[in-house]
């Protein structure tokens, strides 16, 4: 594969309980031979790389631009949605199907769909594309949301390309790790396309989730912002909870850890109907924690996961508070906004808020951010505050519930911060871009 005018020295690097395996070209340059020693080590090594200044290029398009010889001709189930996208805004539906080398049989869809229209929660059905013909069917709707053997019997490899948004609390990510075990359980490849997180690489934040408390939105021991891609993830998620899949992961061109989504000139898609912009993902891995209170999250405003709020909440109070904290890079802002009639909290109503308005993302903490908003709330509210079924499935465990509960959050946060230094530190071994 030729990279900016040189000879990459293999053409795809697969994942497994194996040692990876490699192609390799006729002439070795600095990066190659760099890249064959981390693959002596036994260290993760990226599919390409981009020349220095070059935009990002999503998995995809590098698939799609060499095709292993190993998967030529195989009928291929895609895992994907509207995110699954290349620069030019085309759907990797319509990408694969139109490739002379593979053959898309079906398509798989996660919550929100295969179009990603639907909102959360919402179980989406079976149907047919209708502009390749293709089967499509819902992980969303189906038992145990992993592929069954009725949605792979025409399949010889599995293929996932989503964008995750960089937060463990996401259902793409545990659709991830039930499809590559559907994929061992047959004996068939599984394929990662890998995109950028779009929040960056660099910042980890927050306490492993607790394996006693994994549900569908978060299965495995991974923080709250883990600064992975979803194709770290599934190397990670591979050999440390032995999946045991043939695992491929293509990488993305060009990203690199630094990187946040406005900085790669890749399209923007709502990887959710409810997250609108790169704002909104900034602070999700924190807000979203507001789906376990009885405040709303801010569905059915225009900002979703950047304001909550609630007909009792006294947003001016609030905001003083947090703002006296002189928390970095997030100022409070008191607000009263519209809910929408469709709302699962508050419909119809127009309630007072707080809103998070970022002012430097690098030193922003959206997790330790939420578990003191929260805090500052109970205090304020003692009375109206309660807690919803979810919130220790979201936080990982009941401890937040707990030291909330008791007024002890300080000792919670300072051992959360050295768990996400422990596993910033014993990642590294999953890390596919520098």
């Amino acid at each position: 594969m030729a990279v900016g005018g040189l000879l990459w020295p293999f053409d795809f690097v697969r994942y497994s309980s194996r040692m990876p395996v490699a192609r390799f070209g006729h002439r070795l340059t600095l990066s190659a031979l760099l890249a064959f020693v981390m693959l002596l080590c036994g260290a993760p090594v990226p599919l390409s790389a981009a020349p220095a200044g070059a935009g990002v290029v999503p998995g995809v398009e590098v698939f799609l631009a060499d095709v292993p010889a190993a998967l030529r001709g195989k009928r291929v189930g895609l895992i994907t949605n509207n995110t699954g996208v290349d620069r030019s805004g085309r759907s990797d539906v319509d990408l694969i199907a139109g490739s002379g080398d593979l053959t898309l049989v079906a398509l798989l869809a996660p919550e929100h769909g295969i179009r990603g229209a639907a909102e959360a929660g919402v179980t989406v059905g079976d149907g047919v594309d209708a502009k390749t013909g293709v089967p499509v069917y819902s992980l969303y709707g189906a038992q145990g949301h992993s592929p069954t053997p009725e949605m792979l019997k025409d399949v010889d490899v599995l293929v996932y390309d989503l964008q995750e948004v960089g937060g463990r609390t996401w259902t793409y990510v545990s659709t991830m790790a039930l499809s590559m075990q559907a994929a061992a359980r047959k004996g068939i490849p599984f394929v990662v396309l890998d995109r950028p997180n779009p929040i960056g690489g660099d910042i980890v934040e927050g306490a492993l989730l607790d394996p006693a408390f994994a549900s569908f939105i978060g299965m495995y021991p991974i923080p709250a912002r883990h600064g992975m891609t979803v194709g770290e993830l599934a190397t990670l998620f591979n050999r440390q909870q032995g999946i045991g899949a043939d695992l491929t992961v293509v990488a993305a061109q060009g990203w690199r850890r630094g990187q946040w989504f406005d900085q790669t000139g890749l399209p923007w898609v709502n990887p959710s109907p409810n997250l609108r912009s790169l704002a909104a993902v900034t602070s999700y891995p924190g807000t979203v924690y507001f789906e376990g209170t009885n405040l709303s999250e801010g569905r059915g405003t225009d900002r979703p996961f950047e304001q909550i709020g609630a007909p009792w909440l006294d947003a001016a109070a609030v905001a003083a508070t947090m703002n006296a904290m002189s928390l970095p890079g997030i100022a409070f802002q008191a607000v009263t906004v519209p809910v929408a009639d469709t709302a699962a909290k508050f419909p119809g109503q127009r309630i007072p808020a707080v809103r998070l308005a970022v002012t430097d993302r690098l030193a922003y903490r959206p997790v330790r951010t939420a578990l003191l908003l929260i805090d500052a709330i109970r205090r304020q509210h003692p009375g109206d505050f309660a807690w919803g079924p979810s919130i220790d499935a979201l936080t990982g465990s009941d401890r937040v519930r707990l030291a909330i509960d008791a007024g002890r959050l300080a000792p919670l946060l300072a051992d959360w911060d050295r768990a996400a230094a422990q596993f910033r530190a014993g990642r590294a071994g999953y890390l596919l871009y520098s």
